[in-house]
């Protein structure tokens, strides 16, 4: 689905450029107009070129690799994950505390955040999923949940213009801009999404401010 160009090209920063939901969000954006800078570890893991891109390289855990990166930007995409889930991690809340101080000093305001449904058990589900996501789910990836829930404290107690996103199971399926949401609430049958409709989500309402200071659930 082609994103609508917008009257206003935005300045864009992705975090976690080269993962599933930041590649996406990369694409869609310099699609929709805009100017991206991909932040990675390894700009060699982003085999991607445009006139409006920039692939730098920066690490979350250290501010001094990626701050200046963060000058005028208007908008930040922080798609940060780990592979490891049998080992605590403290990647989504150090290193989401490390880029909102750094915001905050260069005065960038809005952002995105990818969390995950399963860390909350939405009483709307059927019983067999609320199930497996208690007693398989939250067991499996509880060392990333835990950290994911203290990086929705730390969020929440800051004055940026944040989006938590809350997706469930993610698949790799195209592109369709045709999905539900819920804006702090729980939605019904919340089992799937792509992670390129989560992209596509933040990328059409990076603007919208009825998002601003919100929990998004997303799904098919």
């Amino acid at each position: 689905m082609k994103i609508e160009h917008p009257n206003t090209a935005l300045n864009i920063l992705v975090i976690g450029a080269n993962g599933g939901i930041g590649k996406q969000a990369v694409e869609l954006a310099l699609e929709a107009g805009h100017k991206v800078t991909a932040l990675l570890r390894d700009p060699a893991k982003l085999a991607m070129t445009h006139a409006n891109l920039l692939i730098a390289k920066g690490n979350v855990m250290y501010p001094e690799s990626f701050e200046d990166y963060l000058e005028g930007k208007d908008a930040v995409i922080s798609a940060l994950g780990t592979n490891t889930i049998n080992k605590p991690t403290i990647l989504y809340s150090e290193g989401n505390k490390n880029l909102l101080k750094a915001m905050r000093k260069k005065g960038v305001m809005r952002a995105f955040f990818i969390s995950a449904s399963a860390i909350e058990i939405s009483p709307v589900l059927p019983f067999y999923v609320r199930f497996a996501e208690k007693y398989i789910v939250q067991k499996i990836l509880r060392h990333m949940y835990d950290d994911l829930r203290l990086m929705e404290k730390l969020i929440k107690e800051t004055d940026t213009d944040w989006t938590i996103m809350r997706p469930p199971r993610l698949t790799d399926k195209p592109v369709t801009g045709k999905y539900r949401f819920a804006i702090n609430s729980f939605l019904k049958n919340c089992l799937s999404i792509s992670r390129a409709d989560v992209a596509h989500f933040m990328i059409n309402n990076i603007n919208n401010e009825a998002t601003y200071h919100t929990m998004i659930e997303i799904s098919y």
